[in-house]
């Protein structure tokens, strides 16, 4: 929309399933310069008019929202990490409007039964309708049940007539008006009171998986405890605090915002955002997330983002716009139902006329019956039974750690046949680490380390700081040198006793001429099998080497031979390293195959390669050069935690937590969801065309057919919920 070239969000009272979608996108659609202008969050009840819309006030979209029977109201903040307070009967009105029918329904059965002398006759003819004349005051009972069960239904139902676009409210309004007509004012007010009440449970449905979610708003703190330059602390609110501000936070205590350890050391809760069991060691340098708590120490922290940018807030908001992306099956279900409605007025009308004018039967039965089926027929529980599952399963992988960004990336990983793994930082940690020493000529290997800090100590390049990782971690410190100098590009030398010792690569050693036969068919083998040689010596002699890798993660095999227990046919492995280096590693982790010397445009090449061949296909990065595959994959997953932004915007799924076990545990978690959306489905469908049977056969009755139609609205929806308690 706009002409400041912002999106204006509006939140819409009544939106709670695809059906209201569709309307608004008809209706706004033309408003705004067509449908693809227009996105919708059913969890939030939101639809956004898009920045690249036709101009258009406010105004005039409001008054087109209100023709459809729904209300809308501007959302002043779209990224708040608090949702705004709704009004009370926004929050309340359904249930107390379906409370007030079903309650009134029931008082005026009393009545009717109490003066009637017979429940049976309450009920109707023999409990099968075409009762005998209701009293006057029960009458009016039910009438005021009707209306009021019915009055959030009848403004979409006259709009739908209007624009001769039949749903599912015009079916119940028709089914309703005629029972009355025929003096069945029970059994239409009991149709009025389970419909609201079916329509309760479907918002409520929505309700929950939106709870789920929002149970992260919880994780924000109200205040930060900004340290000032004088060391004084002051409370201030999140939104407030600048990017690069320092902050404090107390053992036990949330985190607030994101940011990167400045001083003190304490073991960090991530499960709130990365789904991982076990705390994290933070030290200076670490970086922390909002929403994540603070162990047993104290620390201070420099705040990286700001609160509306942390990633506490980006999950809420990438999930929370997670239905504008949706699911085939969602988007089958919605095909299906504009179809099954006019069909099924088609349907109750030959049976009104069939046998009244061809076979000359009674009129009264026959349109009662035809009322009947057009309770049966209502596509409620069906429109519900797949939006319901997609949004529980996108809130039970969220609180897991999986953050998937669409009900259309939640059906993919259930029928995938090949992934393609990145090397660096996917397969592997992403760093190197010393993985052995290696002493020779006389010296111990706690010598070769302690020269070796030495010399590495002046240096910040990946290999230094590793070996000065390695020697921490064995307690062993640099031994004092003396005249240190650093050669560009080869290595280093250092004076111990006034004997020079030197330290470099094995090219370094090459052009020293020191290197003999033997050293020599070592550092080939441990470079064949994609190590890194750190070579120390002395005048006389070489007196070791260091061997270093870019190490495995230690979930990796482990993942890979799930995969395939999941049914994934083939496993890639996509490096930009040298071919020897990425067969260790492939070998290691048990992948099928290994392309390796790959820029950014290999890699798509080699994506493109694979979907070709099976189809459907995720590509899993971390970097900014995996961008462009995982743009191009059929679903593209990024390791959120250490990833890029880059690469976090171009994938479809971010594993917060960096852990790899999470892809089988994703396909697997896809799988049960499309169970469940077919075992509705079915469902559904299996109880219409039942009681559509026992309708010809003049067996049901309109209380009976609604009771069946919210039975089962009701098992589809807990059936759906299942998926929230998946961990």
């Amino acid at each position: 929309m706009s002409r400041d070239g912002k999106a204006l969000i509006l939140q819409i009272q009544g939106l709670d399933c695809a059906e209201e979608v569709a309307i608004l996108r008809r209706e706004i659609g033309p408003l705004v310069g067509g449908e693809a202008n227009l996105s919708f969050d059913v969890l939030k009840g939101q639809m956004t008019v898009l920045p690249t819309a036709a101009p258009v006030s406010l105004e005039p979209l409001v008054q087109a929202i209100r023709k459809t029977g729904m209300n809308a109201a501007p959302v002043r903040n779209a990224r708040a990490t608090r949702p705004e307070a709704e009004a009370w009967w926004t929050r309340h009105g359904r249930l107390l409007l379906t409370g007030a029918s079903a309650t009134l329904t029931a008082f005026g059965f009393l009545w009717h039964g109490i003066a009637a002398g017979s429940w049976l006759e309450a009920l109707g003819s023999e409990g099968a309708g075409l009762a005998p004349a209701v009293p006057l005051m029960a009458r009016a009972i039910y009438a005021i049940a009707v209306v009021t069960g019915m009055s959030l239904v009848l403004p979409k139902a006259w709009f739908s007539l209007k624009r001769l676009r039949p749903d599912m409210n015009l079916l119940m309004t028709l089914a309703v008006c005629g029972a009355m007509a025929l003096g069945e004012w029970f059994e239409a007010a009991s149709v009025a009171a389970l419909f609201a009440l079916s329509l309760t449970l479907e918002a409520w449905s929505v309700g929950r998986a939106r709870r789920a979610i929002e149970k992260l708003l919880d994780l924000a703190l109200p205040v930060v405890r900004v340290l000032d330059a004088q060391g004084g602390i002051q409370e201030v609110e999140p939104e407030s605090v600048e990017v690069g501000t320092l902050f404090q936070i107390r053992p036990g205590e949330r985190i607030a915002l994101d940011g990167e350890v400045v001083r003190g050391i304490s073991d960090v809760n991530q499960a709130p955002i990365t789904g991982e069991s076990v705390a994290v060691t933070k030290e200076p340098g670490s970086i922390v997330f909002a929403g994540t708590v603070n162990g047993g120490g104290s620390l201070e922290v420099r705040s990286t983002k700001a609160s509306a940018d942390t990633t506490l807030a980006n999950i809420i908001h990438l999930v929370g716009q997670a239905q504008q992306n949706r699911a085939p099956s969602e988007r089958w279900v919605d095909r299906f139902a504009e179809r099954y409605t006019p069909a099924v007025l088609a349907i109750a009308l030959a049976v009104l006329l069939f046998p009244t004018v061809v076979l000359g039967q009674p009129f009264t039965p026959w349109l009662y019956q035809s009322l009947v089926l057009l309770v049966i027929a209502c596509p409620c529980a069906l429109v519900i039974s797949t939006p319901v599952s997609v949004v529980a399963a996108l809130a039970a992988a969220a609180r897991n750690g999986v953050l998937v960004k669409g009900g259309a990336h939640m059906e993919t990983p259930a029928r995938l046949r090949a992934i393609a793994l990145d090397k660096t930082g996917t397969l592997t940690e992403g760093k190197p680490a010393v993985v052995q020493v290696v002493a020779l000529s006389g010296h111990t290997e706690e010598e070769l380390l302690e020269r070796a800090a030495a010399m590495e100590a002046h240096s910040d390049h990946p290999l230094a700081r590793a070996v000065m990782e390695y020697c921490a971690q064995r307690s062993v410190a640099p031994l004092p040198a003396e005249g240190f100098v650093m050669i560009p590009g080869k290595g280093a030398f250092a004076k111990w006793n006034g004997k020079e010792f030197w330290l470099g690569s094995h090219r370094y050693l090459e052009e020293r001429g020191q290197e003999t036969p033997a050293v020599h068919e070592q550092l080939e083998a441990l470079s064949r099998d994609g190590h890194t040689v750190v070579v120390i010596g002395n005048s006389d002699h070489v007196c070791g080497f260091l061997a270093l890798a870019d190490r495995i993660r230690p979930e990796s095999k482990a993942t890979v031979a799930s995969l395939r227990e999941a049914g994934v046919e083939h496993i890639v492995m996509l490096s930009g390293d040298n071919q020897g280096t990425a067969e260790a590693i492939g070998r290691e982790a048990g992948v099928d195959e290994v392309r390796a010397d790959l820029l950014p445009a290999d890699k798509l090449t080699a994506i493109a390669d694979l979907v070709s061949r099976y189809g459907t296909v995720a590509m899993v990065g971390d970097g900014i050069n995996d961008a462009p595959a995982l743009s191009l994959a059929t679903i593209g997953i990024a390791m959120g935690a250490a990833g890029s932004d880059t690469a976090m915007e171009a994938a479809d799924v971010a594993l917060m937590s960096d852990d790899l076990s999470k892809l089988p545990w994703l396909i697997r978690h896809s799988r049960r969801m499309l169970g469940i959306i077919r075992a509705n489905i079915i469902l559904s469908l299996g109880v219409k065309g039942l009681f559509v049977l026992l309708t010809i056969w003049g067996h049901a009755s309109l209380w009976t057919a609604i009771a069946a139609d919210m039975g089962v609205s009701l098992l589809v929806i807990f059936n759906a919920l299942r998926l929230l308690r998946i961990r």
